[in-house]
């Protein structure tokens, strides 16, 4: 007896029966596994064996479509504890496993070996600990390593060098030691090797000259030593090397002319900057992405002497120049003034000479120059007054002379210190001065004003002491006004009312400022605490600033945070503001009001003392564009602009309508992994792929990022943009690589990866499938795209 297409019923049975076997053996492991996990939101509950249940339809469950074998097993980000159960190598033909954004404990087990098949392993952001089992380095099939932010130790063997179907290779944040395997540059398919943060020693292997296929190189915050090996510039597809925070010496090689991204701040290099780096016109304009970051982001810290190559005016597309805490000599060049797109340059902590520069003027985007601790000298130039976003600006300690009239049109400018120069002349008292405190100042005999209690003087050194008859009327009169005062004071009464501590009539006594305190959340601190902990109002604690102070994060003893408002001015009607405000906000309690809990009067400023709250200021939820706070327009906040008509045209909602903000609509919709739900119904029910324009989303939100320096340019929407299009007509085929090519039936684990321009920057806990983070890994995989 046969089947109507010829099979014998026996063997028909026996497929039948095999099937079976196959199902129901690997639902069974599945639901060991599930023994092993605490699921504390439960999202494995319809992993059942409830006779309808079919374990193909599970959450996180993938099986071939033909056996129906489980294939794959996603599970991450569900907040799963528990140790991984070594039933999972029982799932004889899985391909891809993925435990990341978890919270999984104890070993790596030894059974993962067992999965011969397997193309796909990602343990990312877990707590396992322990060494990673040495067979996984024998597996030839597998593509994707990530194990990244783990507390995993021991070595990387050189049976890793079996590999040699890996794509990605991810160990990094670990506590990896010993030196690199030079058996690594053999493994030829490599797009993303990264092993930083890690405590790795020994040289960089020059055999990694030999990956030809890699991208992105990250050996970042280690211990490695000795010089970079010049084989690295055979690297040809290389855009991203990052080697800073390491004990690295030497040069740098010339032969690394050609990278994107490059960043060695932290090592003891020396030398000079090479010859090859000031070649790059046509080189960045070849390699951009998404995130421009350019060659030179970061230099920093380490012993590069000579002078700034004339030649890095040519790099059009650099945004951040950063060669601070060097060695380096010689005068800034002026052709530094037409970059254009610079919005950070920091060259402080060097052995600089001569001006600073008239051209600076032209650096319209610029936001941040630091040019503090050289030898300059000269007087800062009339031309800085022309730039409009410029936040901060720190000269001190040069020689720099002349008055600082100029920076009275920086409307922008937060951040000032001139101290420590011959500057001289009169400290504007208008426009932006007010919120500066005399720290500002220091240093520089010739200022006077207010601000440093030094009255200026009648005549100055540099000009010819000719005296008027107005003038001689004029200091008649005001000796006549001194007595008339001195007369006043001395027929006051001389029994002053005494006063309680904390009053606020008790005077101002700046010789030994005090800490008075409103709420028991400050019990036990002293004037002397607060300046330690915050480093007497360093920079680096500022979280915010305001019309007329500065606000400081600091930490109590009882580990609690305080938000410390700083006023600038010691003008009358600004004490009298501080005694309102003592007045009001110190005696309401409300929930919905910030909680005052001391003060304080204090030569650099009277200080307030708030509960700290996390979200910033309401200033800041009112105003995501940076054209609120300069009022000017730049090349960035048309981006922006043109990431809100995307979002107009994707949505078919208006920028603002009534109370509704559609940027903050849309982001409140990547949390939740519902950014789809807002597409306007004309495009859902005409476009073929929705995928694109999910794509489209991400661009116009990438276009819209806070900080101006994280949006793409004008050209690289462009490029995205024709990517899309293109993306839909068939490509050439070109000839396969000489390496190991990804499995069909699985994504490109390049892609999956978090091709960021600084992954050890990221919070990691924030990398899943939804929405939200696919916005953050977007730049890199449309780079790729447009490349």
């Amino acid at each position: 007896m046969a089947s109507p297409s010829g099979l014998p019923v026996f063997l028909l049975l026996l497929v039948c029966l095999g099937f079976s076997y196959v199902h129901s053996d690997d639902g069974a492991t599945l639901l060991e596994v599930k023994k092993s996990f605490r699921d504390v939101d439960n999202v494995l509950y319809d992993w059942t064996d409830s006779p309808d249940s079919d374990y193909c339809m599970w959450r996180g469950v993938t099986c071939d479509n033909v056996t129906f074998s489980v294939i794959a097993l996603d599970l991450k980000g569900n907040r799963l504890s528990g140790q991984i159960p070594d039933e999972i190598g029982d799932c004889a033909a899985l391909k891809s496993l993925d435990l990341s954004f978890n919270e999984l404990f104890g070993d790596i087990p030894f059974s993962i070996s067992k999965l011969k098949q397997l193309e796909g392993l990602d343990l990312a952001q877990n707590r396992l600990i322990g060494e990673i089992p040495r067979l996984i380095y024998w597996n030839e099939v597998l593509q994707y390593l990530d194990v990244r932010n783990n507390s995993l130790t021991g070595t990387i063997p050189q049976d890793i060098g079996n590999c040699t179907a890996f794509q990605v290779l991810s160990l990094q944040g670990n506590q990896l030691s010993g030196q690199i395997p030079s058996v690594i540059g053999l493994m030829q398919a490599l797009a993303v090797l990264d092993l930083s943060c890690n405590s790795l020693s020994g040289q960089i292997p020059p055999i990694l000259g030999n990956l030809t296929y890699t991208e992105k190189l990250y050996l970042h915050s280690n211990k490695l030593s000795g010089s970079i090996p010049p084989e690295l510039g055979n690297m040809t597809k290389l855009h991203y090397l990052e080697l800073n925070d390491n004990q690295l010496s030497g040069c740098i090689p010339p032969e690394l002319g050609k990278l994107t991204d490059f960043n060695v701040h932290g090592n003891r290099l020396n030398g000079s900057i090479p010859l090859a780096f000031q070649r790059l016109e046509s080189m960045t304009y070849l390699y951009v992405p998404i995130f421009i970051s350019s060659i030179l982001r970061n230099l920093s810290s380490n012993n590069i002497r000579g002078p700034i190559p004339v030649e890095l005016s040519r790099i059009g597309n650099l945004d951040t120049l950063d060669l601070s805490k060097n060695r380096i000599s010689g005068s800034i060049p002026s052709s530094l003034g037409d970059l254009e797109h610079l919005l950070k340059l920091n060259l402080s902590k060097n052995d600089l000479t001569g001006y600073i520069p008239a051209e600076f003027g032209n650096l319209r985007s610029v936001m941040e120059i630091d040019l503090s601790n050289n030898h300059l000298s000269g007087p800062i130039p009339q031309e800085l007054g022309q730039l409009q976003n410029v936040f901060l600006l720190k000269v001190e300690n040069n020689n720099l002379s002349g008055d600082i009239m100029s920076l009275v049109n920086c409307l922008s400018l937060a951040v000032l210190n001139v101290s420590y120069n011959n500057l001289a002349g009169d400290i504007p008292a208008g426009n932006n001065f007010s919120r500066f405190s005399p720290n500002s100042f220091l240093g520089n005999p010739g200022l006077c004003g207010y601000w440093l209690s030094s009255p200026c003087h009648a005549s100055r050194t540099t000009e010819r002491a000719t005296i008027s008859k107005a003038a001689i009327l004029g200091i008649a009169l005001g000796a006549l006004v001194i007595l008339l005062m001195i007369l006043v004071a001395a027929c006051r009464p001389h029994n002053p009312v005494p006063f309680m501590e904390g009053s606020l009539d008790k005077p101002v006594n700046y010789s030994s400022p005090k800490l008075v305190i409103l709420h028991m959340n400050m019990a036990l601190h002293v004037y002397e605490d607060i300046m330690r902990m915050t480093e007497n109002l360093s920079e680096k604690y500022i979280i915010g600033y305001g019309a007329s102070s500065t606000v400081y994060k600091c930490v109590l003893k009882n580990c609690r945070p305080v938000a410390v408002k700083k006023l600038y001015s010691h003008y009358p009607q600004c004490l009298k503001e501080f005694e309102t405000e003592l007045e009001t906000v110190g005696s309401i309690k409300h929930r919905n009001l910030v909680s005052l809990q001391g003060y304080s009067l204090s030569p650099s400023g009277n200080l307030l003392f708030y509960d700290y709250m996390e979200n910033g200021s309401l200033w800041d939820a009112l105003h995501d564009p940076e054209y609120a706070r300069t009022s000017r327009l730049t090349e960035k906040s048309d981006v922006y602009s043109y990431g809100i008509v995307l979002l107009e045209l994707l949505t078919g909602r208006k920028a603002v309508d009534n109370e509704s903000n559609l940027h903050h609509l849309i982001l409140s919709k990547t949390a939740n992994n519902a950014v789809m739900e807002t597409v306007d119904p004309d495009i859902s029910t005409t476009c073929k792929d929705l995928g694109e324009v999910k794509k489209v989303f991400q661009l116009a939100l990438l276009c819209t990022k806070r900080q101006p320096s994280e949006r793409p340019t004008m050209h690289e929407v462009v490029c995205v943009l024709g990517s899309l299009v293109l993306s839909t007509t068939p490509k050439q085929v070109l000839p396969a690589p000489p390496a190991p090519l990804p499995s069909a039936k699985l994504p490109c684990y390049m892609d999956e990866y978090a091709n960021l321009k600084a992954p050890h920057l990221v919070n990691c806990s924030s990398m899943s499938t939804s929405d939200a983070q696919l916005f953050l890994k977007f730049g890199e995989v449309i780079s790729q795209n447009s490349g």
